[in-house]
């Protein structure tokens, strides 16, 4: 065998096919979608062999999957045939990725509330987190601009729903799509409080949120500019939660005012950290400080005049769950590694990564964690059995209950 050559893959490295069962009915929608008279790869096939891509370790490449089609058991398991590496390629160009939209809202929709604070419970607004993340592209992916032609990157738009813990909207666009374009465009919806940071520090932005019905929380730049209204007195909470301010302002310069209608409530909030590390300089342009110390302040507005200020300090806190979720999306399911390079190709990789961690929740009933997600691998390799499996999901879904009762 040519050393470079990869061995093949067997039969028994692919197995424990019973949970895409659950898969099949919301992707058979995509059958016959797009004019496929001349293809026999079917939209929903191809979904189908990218999902199980991202749960079996095994398959590393598009090449891995379309071997994986030469094998008996995945035809029947999966409903596919045998697939060649050209129509694999062909399809991530054709098959439309905006189709997908519905079914991860759909699929969002049906994951159960996983937030335990009651502080937040009691919000009258949804909670959504928004941020965008980069994955690295090949300099051939023309249309991924970012820095030059030698590193282009595409971009992850995500809209996370904090109380349930899983996306409920997303696009891709290249390295330097605009995050607050994409809200506007896309994301804004009423009743809604967002969770933001400073790269979304624009007032015009902010009054575009309140017009729509909305809330947010965001971090501004240390340097902004307003005029005090006036001061809220800080409780006992308020204090122990690091807020050393709480005012009532008028925003902006006399050349910004105007971009913003309604007074806004300002916090400064001290963080204080671990003073025996070191912390790396900040270096780009959209974080608010460049500081190595391990203790600064930083600035919180929102719209929100009638929360406590250890709430709003709460809020923001839990906009760092995006970030936690970005990580398990590029770490753990292994999606900085694109298997296409078209927009559209990279479009439904990113989505069925989504979809994929959607349908965890739904089988676990709690957030995503990375020995889960293991254990279904295990279960696929064939190296543990369903009753491990099920016993698994069994206890993370009894600790979920217990959780929400105490």
């Amino acid at each position: 065998m040519d050393g470079n050559t990869k061995p093949g893959i067997a039969t028994n490295a692919l197995q424990g096919f019973k949970y895409f069962k659950n898969i099949f009915p919301c992707l058979k929608r995509f059958h016959e979608v797009g004019n496929l008279k001349n293809r026999k790869l079917y939209f929903d096939q191809y979904l189908t062999l990218i999902i199980f891509y991202f749960f079996n370790p095994v398959l590393t490449s598009l090449r891995a999957i379309q071997q994986a089609t030469t094998l008996e058991a995945v035809q029947n398991k999966l409903g596919v045939d045998e697939t060649s590496l050209g129509a694999l390629s062909e399809a991530s160009t054709v098959l439309d990725a905006d189709l997908l939209l519905p079914l991860i809202k759909e699929l969002a929709a049906q994951a159960l509330p996983l937030e335990k604070n009651p502080q937040l419970r009691a919000l009258q607004q949804k909670i959504v987190a928004v941020d965008g993340s980069l994955l690295r592209a090949v300099p051939e992916m023309l249309w991924a601009l970012w820095i030059d032609e030698d590193n282009r990157a595409a971009k992850l738009h995500l809209a996370l729903d904090i109380e349930r813990q899983v996306p409920i909207d997303a696009r891709i666009t290249h390295g330097n799509g605009s995050e607050k374009g994409i809200v506007r465009e896309a994301f804004l919806k009423p009743d809604t409080l967002y969770l933001l940071d400073a790269g979304y520090a624009e007032y015009k932005f902010f009054q575009e949120i309140m017009d729509a019905s909305s809330s947010f929380v965001v971090r501004i730049k240390d340097n902004a500019v307003w005029e005090d209204i006036a001061a809220n007195e800080l409780s006992a909470a308020d204090k122990a939660a690091g807020i050393i301010q709480d005012s009532i302002v008028k925003l902006g310069s006399k050349s910004k005012q105007n971009d913003i209608r309604h007074p806004i409530r300002i916090l400064k909030i001290l963080h204080e950290g671990d003073g025996s590390v070191r912390r790396k300089a900040r270096v780009s342009s959209k974080k608010t400080y460049r500081t190595t110390d391990s203790n600064y302040t930083f600035l919180l507005a929102t719209d929100r005049t009638d929360l406590p200020a250890e709430v709003i300090a709460l809020l923001y806190r839990k906009r760092w769950d995006i970030e936690l979720f970005f990580r398990w999306f590029k770490c753990t399911l292994d999606c900085v590694h694109l298997i296409a390079h078209s927009r559209n190709g990279v479009t439904i990789q990113a989505y069925c990564a989504l979809i994929s961690g959607l349908l965890i929740t739904i089988w676990t009933g709690r957030k995503l964690t990375k020995r889960t997600f293991e254990m279904l691998q295990f279960y696929l390799l064939g190296w543990a059995t369903e009753q491990e499996l099920e016993e698994h999901l069994t206890s993370v879904q009894e600790v979920q209950k217990n959780a929400c009762k105490g």
